[in-house]
């Protein structure tokens, strides 16, 4: 039987769209991603229960400049990040806190993090991504990289595998459209 081109168009209408998941990149459970503005690379946790992407930073200060609001903060990674790092507040995220985290007879059920946006090249994919600061240093990953960053990068996360896409090798212009 031969399909003809009206019917083949229609039967491509109602084909899920997991079947079209060849233009997604694999990515494991853990990844390198390199921070191109900062010259770091680090290893991160690829989560897509959490929502925002989280940097392991120190000393968060907000301050005025030219009247927009900037944040001014250290990575909170290792010793050898004492240099301050500046950038424009791109919006504060309001992150849900755990149970364990707070007095039931506290109202705030959620804490406030400045959100940063950073370039960051997975793989061979680079995408300009917002970051909110919190200290991390008590986790193992300095770097969380939450479903809407996981989003940007087409990414497809099998927790079975670690570094699936090596280390990092992109240009040095984002793609912040996608």
């Amino acid at each position: 039987m031969r399909f003809q081109p009206l019917a083949l168009s229609a039967c491509l209408l109602f084909i899920p769209e997991t079947l079209f998941a060849t233009e997604k990149s694999v990515y494991g459970l853990n990844e390198y991603v390199s921070l191109p503005e900062l010259k770091l690379e680090v290893t991160a946790k690829l989560d897509t229960g959490a929502e925002t992407a989280s940097l392991s930073a120190r000393d968060i200060t907000r301050f005025k400049r030219n009247g927009e609001t900037w944040v001014r903060f250290y990575l909170a990674i290792d010793d050898s990040h004492s240099h301050p790092i500046e950038r424009p507040l791109a919006r504060l995220s309001k992150i849900k806190r755990r149970a364990g985290d707070y007095d039931p007879a506290e109202s705030q059920t959620y804490t406030a993090r400045p959100v940063v946006e950073l370039d960051f090249c997975m793989g061979g994919t680079l995408r300009t991504i917002e970051v909110n600061l919190t200290d991390r240093s008590a986790f193992q990953y300095p770097l969380l990289i939450g479903s809407d960053a996981l989003t940007r990068f087409g990414a497809l996360v099998d927790p079975s595998l670690k570094y699936a896409a090596g280390k990092p090798g992109c240009a040095t212009v984002a793609n912040s459209a996608e």
